[in-house]
């Protein structure tokens, strides 16, 4: 559909977690509320950045995105730019003000209200009211979400903001505040919203969402907000994420066992292999710990996917600290890794205390290793599956290719799938024709029963 001249239009660039997403997509929400129109980036009368910095490489793109929306507002003069997420922070200082003096208005992480601000003020578009209701808070409770954009099959819905656990290594603090929960009430009403509008898989957020609800009065608990979240008609799946180790619960186990709808998807961060390393990262908790967990979980679940995130030359880790690691993984057998080689971040406690004593070369190295470990270990895994019959929740077309479709396992496995008939926002029985470390491929099966593959012993 061409674009309505008559609308002014909007671009997002983000780059990031899954925080980050969540908020350009309310960002996005508010914007077409007041009459914008998402646009390409040449055409965009608005564009927001949306930034990180948890890490050297991701801050260095947001630079270098800076840049060149810098030349190109030279370029077009009428051009407006915001900046949101953790490169602002809780609150932009005058010094980035002044380094960045062609940005109109900054956002720290999940508030869009100066820039609906910023418009209204400017006269570049009046819309509907979404204005921070008195004595309503911080964050998105502070916020009357508008309706969610159209054609979203699976969505995330931030439950806690920010992170009142200090990791040696980590900014998230810093850059998006203390932890705040947002109330059962609105959580409930947001994703009843979704459900209503189309949305069937919604996707709990929190730097440690296992704390959900711990600054609460009274307290909450995830394990409660999860089942209450299950009950809601029209709502096939729901996920969560990230957990830690130190907090995450047999409660929270009881409610995925229960539940039907809460998807046996689990992402716990181990961070290393080593108990030297995780002290001097300050995660509060011992390898043997994890394991524990992590077999308590098989153990009531057999086929649930336990995805991890790894740090690679972190200070001081030896190579038989990383040799440790290497071990635990092909131990463990996750499903999947998220993959970092650590990076110093200003302010930290590891860039205060730690110098950065692993080199560039073998923070690679050893990244490389462990990438070659865990794409060996999810080939394995997806193999499994050849022949087998699983339930695909199908999330959009692939536009590379015709009458070809995307979607997911309860487990977080992505699966592609070719059929003439329209698949987005069902659940379909699938036959795994192929398989590869990070994709399957199927084909619908008429009256097939899916069915969950068992973690073999």
């Amino acid at each position: 559909m061409p674009p309505d001249l008559s609308k002014p239009g909007y671009a997002l660039w983000t780059i990031g977690c899954q925080m980050n997403e969540a908020d350009a997509r309310t960002v996005a929400m508010h914007l077409e509320a007041h009459g914008f129109q998402p646009v390409p980036e040449v055409e965009a009368e608005v564009i927001i950045v949306t930034s990180c910095v948890v890490r050297q490489q991701a801050e260095d793109k947001v630079l270098g995105r800076l840049r060149h929306l810098e030349a190109e507002k030279r370029r077009r003069p009428g051009l407006r730019i915001a900046l949101m997420g953790c490169l602002v922070g809780m609150r932009p200082s005058n010094e980035l003000r002044n380094r960045f003096p062609f940005v109109d208005v900054f956002l720290p992480p999940s508030d869009p209200q100066p820039l609906i601000d910023w418009l209204s003020q400017t006269g570049i578009r009046d819309g509907p009211e979404t204005a921070v209701q008195p004595d309503a808070g911080c964050g998105l409770d502070a916020i009357a979400l508008p309706p969610s954009r159209s054609g979203d099959v699976s969505v995330h819905v931030p439950v806690v903001l920010g992170c009142s656990h200090a990791c040696a290594y980590c900014i998230i603090p810093q850059r998006r505040g203390r932890e705040r929960s947002r109330s059962r009430e609105d959580i409930l009403n947001e994703v009843r919203r979704l459900a209503s509008q189309g949305v069937r898989e919604i996707i709990l957020l929190g730097q440690i969402v296992d704390r959900y609800g711990q600054d609460l009065q009274p307290p909450r608990t995830l394990a409660d907000l999860l089942r209450d979240l299950a009950e809601i008609e029209d709502l096939y799946r729901v996920r969560f994420l990230t957990s830690h180790p130190k907090y995450f619960t047999d409660a929270v186990l009881d409610a995925v066992v229960d539940s039907p709808r809460l998807c046996p998807h689990f992402v716990i961060p181990i961070q290393a292999g080593h108990d030297d390393v995780l002290a001097r990262m300050r995660r509060g908790y011992t390898v043997d710990e994890y394991r524990h967990l992590i077999h308590r979980i098989r153990s009531r679940i057999q086929d649930a996917a336990i995805q991890t995130d790894l740090i690679v030359g972190f200070p001081g880790e030896t190579e038989a600290q990383f040799e440790d690691t290497v071990g635990l993984v092909e131990e463990l057998c996750f499903d999947k890794i998220h993959l970092a080689k650590y990076s110093p971040r200003p302010g930290t406690f590891a860039e205060l205390r730690y110098p950065d004593d692993v080199s560039a070369e073998e923070k690679e190295r050893r990244r490389i290793r462990i990438e070659s470990i865990q794409k060996e270990i999810q080939s394995r895994a997806n193999k499994r599956y050849f022949g087998q019959i699983v339930e695909v929740l199908v999330e959009q077309a692939d536009l590379k290719r015709p009458n070809r479709w995307r979607g997911r396992t309860p487990e977080d496995r992505l699966v592609f799938i070719d059929s003439e008939t329209p698949l987005k926002g069902h659940r379909v029985s699938i036959r795994i024709t192929w398989t590869g470390p990070f994709t399957l491929l199927g084909e619908p099966v008429k009256d097939g029963t899916a069915r969950r593959l068992l973690r073999p012993e």
